[in-house]
């Protein structure tokens, strides 16, 4: 759409150059080009498109369920594929439960006054027969790959007074066009798999018009579930009794309503074939086109070798030592299969995702592949009666696989080359620009879940949508636009990358650099309904880019850097978008609040607690090695994030949805020390504790930066107490750290003293020294004096608040009070205008002195409110 809009403004341009002085006729080609746009936007992408209203505009609006509850009637063919009558079953139960009406479905050519007609080209008898007689335009249709049209016809008939037709170039084109309409009713694709409400409306009405989808832009478009223990694998285990098709059929729907085609199922244990012989028949009923993953071949699982190895030649996987025995396993998974759309994995790699073992020279190993190659394509030859290149087939460049291809291995032509991310989401290897075009085109396999070096990532999102976008688009560019599959881990919590991956695989052009939030805002408005979309969106993307800078389990104490106060900001900006999720989790309705936590809170939530637990652990370990007593305070906050992580995760797995997802959140992700997960769960970080006894005062030495020294006044190197007075640290007094007083207040201040310690280079022999103070009013006559000088320089005298009296009541009195802060300044004389280490003495010459913070200013002094972030220091 923006595209659009700047190429109807540069059209509008050309023209008043043209026709500068015609007004009329720049009205006329003015008029044009609105009307060009209309009928463009017609046949735009559907994804952009709402046609669906609730009151008409126009007598040829079509009355899906009419304003007085009037429901048409759904009329479809017999004889049409099964899958596609399902989905038409889904759409009357969509309708049901968006308008509280449902509506009747005839199977045979009974004209109503008002019939939604939907069928395949070809395989519908009375659609047939509106292309025919020329009432149903299906040029954009023929010989198209899942195509669809979405068309009012007036009149079709003498019976009828109006007819919505969907109508499909194939099977899934159909079934694309069906769930279309059910997402723009009010039916989220999501409805299942992340519990989105329905948006509920009396009546609907499609505006009248044409309304056509376009062919994909890449062809295989799907997912991979992955690395599915324990989650996954727990979650279906006690939902469903396994991995099986009660499970799969709910995400062959949800795959079609994103109008994806292509799965790689769950391989962890699992096999999708043997299982349950139910799930590779569904699939192929529902349109779901099935392969195997990068290193399963031939549409045989993992598992399937290991129930079935000794049966096989001598159980070897390795194709120099057990060649026949290979042969033979992968034809007897081709036949078991052979009826089903699936595009065949190629090649081989070793067994369990392992480089092939035997290895010989780089010469030997292209002549194996190579005659694995043929070998493998004879028996897709034997199984399916026809030449290879008629069955659709990849070779995944995947880890060192690449390598062969960099080489130069000779590919058949027809086989796609399915180049491969780093699992990290960055591209290894794209065609060369300007090279011959491979015949059998290119794909991509693409990670936002991972199970491997340099650490596995599988707790919880950590895709950022931007990079996704950046490669992807970058990808497409290039050519790739075969196949885009994309590992998905448990499904769960990937919803959103997964959601965007496969709108960008249907038009990767639709989006751009400047419109990638609107993406964000569509996404949380079909979550979370309109009004709330903008707030949910922003919160999404930032959590999307704090989660992306470094995965949950690469995380630890180490990770950001604590002195420059680096730690702090990303911690605490976590923490301020973990209440900003909050605040709108409670606002929102009841019945969005499941999907909110599962897509929104949840994520925010963890990764907030996750930073707050690793900012503890690292404010522990450093108080500890000064020995800070306040260090036990953080190993008490680290092992109570570490008990609410856990907490979350029961929550999420036991309340959500009334316990509907209890598993999915069993991903281990604390305690990592190499790149697998800790075998023994969730790992609590060790803490240091120290003992009133070892507990150490002062010590502090400060480093400038940035032309400033800036001290918390409880940070001192050394304090000088009296016989009857003791420098006390009265904690959170003040903006920011603590106040530091001679107490009791009663006693004389006579020698106490308290110093700070700083290396620096004075640019004079007089530097400006910031000392801020409690407010404290002149409660003894005269007000309260201080000292303060640098050791070998000349004592400073002055007073702090004096003038804090009813006679400048609101100039100085109540403001001050108001700002809870005395601000105090002075120039100092230094001993040696030089690089070195230098010792600033404060001395109270009256009791009642609370200092706050000292700021040593040497040209780099900035007036903010906290008074400036605390300067880097060892102990």
């Amino acid at each position: 759409m923006i595209h659009r809009k700047v190429k109807t403004s540069i059209n509008m341009q050309c023209c008043r150059k043209l026709i500068s002085g015609n007004k009329k006729l720049f009205q006329i080609i003015l008029l044009g080009i609105f009307i060009s746009g209309a009928s463009n936007a017609q046949t735009n992408n559907p994804f952009e498109l709402d046609f669906v209203i609730e009151k008409p505009l126009t007598n040829n609006d079509f009355p899906v369920v009419s304003a007085d509850g009037e429901t048409s009637v759904i009329s479809y063919d017999a004889t049409d594929y099964p899958g596609v009558i399902r989905a038409i079953h889904d759409l009357q139960n969509d309708i049901d439960s968006v308008t509280g009406k449902r509506p009747l479905l005839v199977a045979e050519n009974k004209a109503s006054e008002y019939e939604i007609i939907i069928g395949t080209l070809g395989k519908n008898r009375q659609i047939d027969k509106l292309v025919s007689s020329k009432k149903l335009d299906v040029k954009d249709l023929e010989g198209k790959w899942e195509s669809f049209v979405i068309t009012t016809i007036p009149n079709p008939n003498k019976k009828t007074k109006n007819s919505l037709v969907i109508v499909g170039s194939d099977k899934r084109g159909t079934i694309y066009g069906i769930y279309e309409l059910a997402r723009q009713l009010g039916v989220s694709p999501w409805y299942w798999w992340a519990d989105v409400p329905v948006k509920k409306r009396t009546s609907a009405y499609i505006k009248s018009g044409r309304y056509a989808s376009g062919e994909p832009k890449v062809k295989y478009r799907g997912i991979f579930i992955n690395d599915e223990a324990p989650c996954f694998t727990g979650w279906t285990n006690e939902k469903f009794g396994g991995v099986n098709s009660k499970m799969y059929t709910h995400m062959f729907e949800l795959l079609l309503r994103l109008r994806a085609n292509y799965l790689w199922p769950a391989m962890w244990g699992n096999a999708f074939n043997e299982d349950d012989p139910e799930n590779p028949r569904l699939a192929d009923e529902y349109g779901i086109v099935m392969g195997t993953s990068h290193h399963e071949p031939m549409m045989r699982s993992q598992k399937e070798w290991g129930n079935h190895r000794a049966e096989y030649g001598n159980g070897e996987w390795n194709y120099r030592t057990n060649e026949e025995g290979l042969k033979k396993f992968w034809e007897d998974g081709l036949e078991r299969n052979k009826n089903y759309e699936q595009v065949i994995t190629m090649a081989m790699r070793g067994d369990g995702d392992l480089p092939m073992t035997d290895a010989g020279s780089a010469e030997e190993n292209f002549r194996l592949l190579e005659k694995i190659f043929a070998d493998q394509r004879d028996i897709i030859e034997k199984v399916t009666g026809s030449p290879a290149k008629e069955t659709p087939q990849i070779w995944a460049l995947y880890s060192e696989v690449l390598e062969y291809y960099d080489q130069g291995i000779k590919i058949p032509e027809d086989m796609t080359v399915l180049f491969c991310d780093d699992n990290w989401g960055n591209v290894r290897r794209l065609p060369e620009l300007g090279d011959k075009p491979h015949p059998g085109g290119y794909g991509i396999y693409y990670h936002v879940d991972l199970h491997g070096a340099p650490r596995a990532y599988q707790w919880l999102n950590m895709t950022q949508i931007p990079h996704m976008w950046e490669q992807l688009q970058l990808t497409y560019s290039y050519g790739v636009d075969k196949v885009w599959i994309l590992n998905v881990g448990d499904l769960k919590p990937n919803e959103y990358p997964m959601d965007f991956f496969l709108h960008m695989a249907w038009n990767p052009t639709t989006y751009n650099q400047d419109n990638l939030h609107d993406y964000a805002i569509s996404f949380c408005k079909d979550k979370f309904g309109e009004k709330e979309a903008e707030e949910a969106a922003e919160i999404l993307s930032l959590y999307c880019k704090y989660a992306s800078r470094i995965s949950a389990e690469m995380l630890d104490d180490r990770t950001y850097n604590l002195q420059n106060g680096e730690f702090l900001q990303v911690k605490d900006a976590y923490m301020a978008l973990e209440a900003r999720a909050m605040r709108q989790y409670y606002k929102l309705p009841e019945k969005y609040r499941d999907t909110y936590m599962q897509l929104v809170l949840h994520p925010v939530r963890a990764m907030a607690n996750l930073y707050d637990m690793y900012y503890s652990l690292a404010m522990n370990k450093k108080l500890a090695s000064e020995k800070d007593i306040k260090a036990n305070y953080w190993a008490d906050r680290v092992e109570k994030c570490f008990a609410l992580d856990a907490e979350f995760t029961k929550d999420y797995n036991q309340n959500v949805s009334g316990g509907k997802w209890n598993h999915i959140m069993d991903q281990t992700h604390i305690g990592y020390t190499s790149w697998d997960e800790p075998k023994e769960g969730n790992i609590m970080p060790k803490v240091t504790r120290i003992s009133p006894n070892e507990a150490k005062q002062g010590g502090y030495v400060f480093n400038e930066k940035n032309e400033v020294v800036v001290m918390e006044a409880e940070h001192f190197f050394e304090a000088n107490d009296t016989d009857n007075t003791k420098w006390t640290v009265i904690p959170d007094l003040g903006r920011t750290l603590s106040g530091m007083a001679l107490l009791p207040y009663t006693e004389k201040t006579k020698n106490a003293a308290i110093s700070y310690k700083m290396n620096m280079s004075p640019q004079s022999d007089s530097i400006k020294v910031w000392i801020f103070f409690d407010s404290t009013l002149p409660f003894k006559k005269g007000g309260h004096n201080v000292a303060a000088s640098f050791k070998g320089g000349k004592e400073k005298i002055w007073n702090i608040n004096h003038d804090l009296n009813w006679e400048n009541k609101y100039n100085k009195m109540y403001p001050t009070g108001a700002a809870r802060m005395i601000e105090t300044s002075t120039f100092l004389s230094i001993p040696e205008n030089k690089v070195g280490v230098y010792n600033l003495t404060i001395r109270p010459l009256e009791p009642g002195v609370v200092i706050y913070k000292v700021v040593v200013d040497n040209g780099g002094y900035e007036p903010t409110y906290l008074k400036m972030q605390e300067s880097p220091y060892n102990r």
